[in-house]
């Protein structure tokens, strides 16, 4: 079996391309990523992505940069982020099926799953659909369990890591969400104040 194995940047990359090597399977890593806002942020990742493919001899396929096919295909689902995301799976899985089968590999899969992040249901069934049309298989993984240990080395690697999964609509929301955590803690520790002098003023108050 040679897998064409869809990725969207080098961290997420780590442990699935060791897996899938260890496991025997010959692959080559297919970027098809025309989500990703802006083209700078594109090419970092592509970059990134390559320069650890490297590192391990690993094939590195740039699909085509086609941001519009994004806007015409899946920004009109625009905050609503389950049908959104469904959209940009098909495109990138879609881009991935065909050229696999038009370069003669037996299966797709995805580093996708690796993240907690993403609809792991979702890129499965989209990843079936995608391949099907051309008679390929789908290797369909969950990953998630491997994401501590792929942030773990991607930082002692001192790759870059993105801090939105990619579009210009995901980064609206990941900076809402950081914002969120930010203030939730705020009132956490607001709170463990508040509780700490409690107990201080009734300590003082039972030895009065």
């Amino acid at each position: 079996m040679r897998l064409l194995l869809h990725a969207c940047c080098g961290p997420c990359s780590i442990e699935p391309t060791r897996i899938f090597s260890e496991e025997g399977i010959p692959f080559e890593i297919y970027y098809a990523n025309s989500n990703i806002h802006p083209a700078e942020e594109y090419e970092h990742r592509l970059e990134t992505l390559k320069t650890f493919a490297s590192s391990r001899n690993i094939a590195v396929n740039e699909g085509p940069y086609l941001p519009e096919r994004w806007e015409t295909c899946v920004a009109p689902f625009g905050t609503d982020r389950a049908a959104r995301c469904c959209a940009c799976y098909r495109l990138r899985f879609e881009e991935t099926a065909r050229v696999a089968a038009e370069r003669g590999f037996d299966a797709i899969s995805t580093t996708l799953t690796i993240s907690p992040y993403q609809f792991i249901d979702i890129i499965n069934e989209e990843l079936v659909s995608a391949a099907k049309p051309y008679g390929i298989e789908a290797l369909q993984r969950d990953f998630r369990d491997r994401y501590p240990e792929a942030t773990r080395i991607s930082r002692e690697l001192g790759m870059y890591r993105q801090n939105y999964c990619g579009c210009r609509i995901s980064i609206g929301e990941a900076a809402a969400e950081r914002a969120a955590r930010k203030e939730a803690r705020k009132r956490e520790k607001a709170e463990r104040r508040r509780l700490r002098e409690l107990e201080t003023a009734q300590s003082a108050g039972g030895r009065a």
